[in-house]
């Protein structure tokens, strides 16, 4: 959908004065402030379905000088939201690719960078692109994010050893589940949810979407019987 011309110079004028607040507030470290302005303009962006300007700007407030790591944060996460939100499959993967480029190599954000790996694995995987989804995948060593929730990284390793039997790379797959250990299924799930010390690094939530560890569990027998 086009915008019409009037709404795109409107989108434009309120896009150049949010980027001269939030170059204001980066340069005197206001971080909430920065934050603010960013996610109003990935908002305005996204309300005027903008979606090539959408991606300009993440890549654009990204790469801003001294950038901080709240407001790429906050940016990469809201962003992520408007996936499912996009209007066509080419739109989707652009967006995806976008955040992609601009969470790579950054730890604060690899989770969110794993996220959206999968994500667009999947749908190279759905297109009969297997290899390179299982490619894709590889990319990601989830087992070295301390912030990731344990069922979350069981699931996304049991996908990269699937891709590979798909693939038919059993040496790759092999190796692969090594790198859950079986005891992990018999965890006290109970356990898990106790405080966070002071100084440890605190644990996201799964998505919803991630399974139960007793389903895990299964999927990965299955899986080793395969």
């Amino acid at each position: 959908m086009v915008m019409a011309m009037g709404n795109a110079e409107n989108l434009d004028v309120e896009i150049e004065q949010l980027l001269n607040a939030e170059k204001h507030a980066r340069l005197v470290g206001d971080v909430a402030a920065t934050r603010n302005a960013v996610t109003e303009i990935l908002r305005l962006c996204f309300e005027a379905r903008a979606w090539s300007t959408l991606n300009e700007q993440i890549v654009l407030l990204s790469k801003r000088r001294g950038q901080l790591k709240q407001a790429v944060t906050a940016m990469v996460q809201q962003a992520m939201q408007y996936i499912d939100e996009t209007p066509d499959l080419e739109t989707r993967v652009e967006l995806i690719k976008t955040l992609n480029s601009v969470s790579a190599g950054k730890i604060y954000v690899e989770i969110e960078r794993a996220r959206l790996i999968k994500k667009l694995a999947k749908i190279k995987e759905e297109q009969g692109h297997i290899t390179e989804a299982a490619n894709l995948m590889q990319e990601i060593a989830v087992e070295t994010f301390g912030a990731m929730a344990k069922t979350e990284k069981i699931a996304f390793i049991l996908e990269q050893v699937r891709l590979c039997l798909d693939c038919q790379d059993y040496v790759r797959a092999q190796i692969l589940s090594r790198k859950i250990s079986t005891r992990v299924f018999d965890a006290d799930v109970s356990k898990e949810k106790k405080k966070p010390k002071e100084g440890d690094n605190v644990v996201e939530e799964a998505p919803a979407d991630i399974p139960s560890l007793p389903e895990l569990k299964r999927i990965y027998y299955e899986l080793m019987i395969r």
